[in-house]
């Protein structure tokens, strides 16, 4: 158990970008709306999944919709904690603690919200190990645990409770809502136990986002290499540096689709890189062959300064260093790929791990 204040957040929500393979809300609105709850209410107590007690009622948060409508629409601050106290009522059992859903940059730091405004310790888990797209797409739906009961709020003051027959079809309809309340929606899901929660969760990975937007920065404030440092930590592969050429991006049925063209430079000079996304980077083709794809960590950080581009922030012109990492290995399994493997996206190819694409 430690307390997270204000200042901690800044190197986690860095952090938290990275694990967030291009998606998971725009890290800098995240970081600012934790800011000022924990200004307001005080630190936050963040917990190791061994601390949690077996019959605690733990609660994921996120942000859901498109990543590029939210640096417009911005949240009003209290539709998340609407969401709890509606969820939290509908089960007639006070929630005990929350988590977070996927990592990323705001999904990561949105449960602070949750915490300093409701006075409950955090987890520090989540349920990708990255972000994906889709609410079906965390490894408690592979362990048989439902989604729903699911609570919704947008800024607009409208709350929404969903009851279905399976992770899936929360998606569908939870989607249809989205869309509605404007593309953006905060929500409350996948209640779980504390032993679900030690046993399908993937652990550590606040305290990862934290340490990972610490080597960044002790690294640049050093002079050193901080890409290189980043991609040690992940035990990951450079897979591409080049500039920004074209982004084609496209606000969809709730998702922000496109893809990202990067001209080599360095030992890259004469190749090209297409980074196709939905939220998260999906796949990355170099000259042709595919070099890193989903379930797989594809981050692009900014050369310069290694600071992690999202899929809504990058444009034209921009100076990018590719690197891909392996994924948490239940998500390499069969079922792992049946959910979010490249077939699933519509690609026509199998998976291959990063570390075989890239030896």
């Amino acid at each position: 158990m430690r307390l997270v204040r204000e200042e901690d957040l800044d190197d986690l929500a860095r952090g938290a970008a990275v694990l967030g393979t291009g998606g998971g809300g725009n890290p800098y609105i995240g970081k600012l709306l934790a800011q000022q709850a924990i200004r307001e209410r005080g630190p936050v107590t963040l917990v190791a999944a061994e601390e949690v007690p077996d019959d605690a009622l733990v609660v994921q948060s996120a942000m859901m919709g498109a990543p590029t409508v939210m640096v417009e629409k911005l949240p009003a601050g209290d539709e998340v904690v609407r969401a709890f106290e509606m969820l939290q009522s509908y089960l007639g059992r006070r929630i005990t603690h929350t988590t977070s859903g996927e990592a990323g940059g705001l999904n990561s730091t949105i449960p602070f919200v949750v915490a300093a405004r409701m006075g409950i310790p955090l987890v520090d888990a989540d349920g990708m190990g990255r972000a994906f797209p889709e609410l079906q797409m965390l490894i408690p739906t592979l362990d048989g645990i439902s989604c729903t009961p699911m609570a919704l709020a947008d800024e607009k003051g409208n709350t929404l409770i969903l009851n279905t027959i399976d992770n899936h079809w929360t998606e569908r309809l939870a989607r249809s809502a989205t869309v509605d309340m404007g593309c953006t929606a905060m929500i409350a899901l996948y209640a779980m136990t504390g032993r679900q929660v030690k046993e399908s969760m993937v652990l550590g990975t606040l305290s990862l986002g934290q340490e990972l937007g610490r080597v960044i920065r002790e690294a640049r404030d050093a002079h050193r290499d901080a890409i290189a440092a980043v991609t040690e930590r992940l035990r990951g592969r450079r897979i591409f540096k080049g500039r920004v050429t074209g982004v084609r991006r496209r606000t969809e049925a709730g998702f922000a689709r496109g893809s990202t063209e990067l001209e080599g430079v360095e030992e890259f000079a004469g190749s090209r890189l297409v980074v196709q996304f939905q939220n998260e980077h999906l796949v990355a083709i170099r000259d042709g062959r595919v070099v890193a794809s989903v379930p797989d960590l594809i981050v692009l950080l900014d050369s310069e300064s290694a600071e992690p581009v999202t899929t809504e922030e990058i444009r034209y012109g921009f100076r990018i260093t590719a690197v891909a990492a392996h994924c948490d290995p239940r998500w390499r399994t069969p079922g792992g790929l049946a959910l979010v493997g490249p077939r699933y996206f519509g690609y026509d190819f199998d998976y291959r791990p990063v570390e075989e694409l890239n030896p």
